[in-house]
């Protein structure tokens, strides 16, 4: 009976410790996806439209996405197609030209004027 007993104890011990030995490893690999995921981003980010681009001037074309404030679509369509890009996460991340999101990183989808002004007026925004 009590070689039964030290059995289970051993069997429960292995369970335990492979089971932490697998959390470790699920840790270790999600932090990798993460730094593989972030290395991806930067090098999303450093491109415009395929061409490398200097991190200063990357930043401040960014900057000028994020809309504050009362946003004027029509004045943001440049070229009078009735189109825009605009992010699907951050409402506000409004373009004439595709690019990528400054919030969050994700290609901005074009839509009509119709479509942003109704995205943005249904989450609070202010549109002229």
């Amino acid at each position: 009976m009590k070689s039964i007993k030290i059995i289970l104890v051993i069997c429960a011990l292995t369970i335990t410790s492979n089971a932490v030995i697998f959390a470790q490893m699920q840790m270790n690999g999600n932090n990798s996806m993460m730094e593989m995921k972030k290395d991806t981003l930067k090098s999303v980010k450093n491109k415009v439209n395929g061409k490398s681009v200097k991190k200063d001037t990357l930043k401040s074309e960014n900057d000028n996405l994020v809309r504050k404030g009362l946003i004027n679509l029509k004045a943001i369509d440049k070229n009078k197609d009735g189109k825009v890009f605009q992010d699907q996460m951050d409402f506000n991340v409004i373009s004439d030209k595709s690019g990528i999101c400054p919030l969050c990183g994700m290609t901005l989808k074009e839509v009509t004027l119709k479509e942003a002004k109704a995205t943005l007026l249904k989450h609070g925004f202010k549109v002229k």
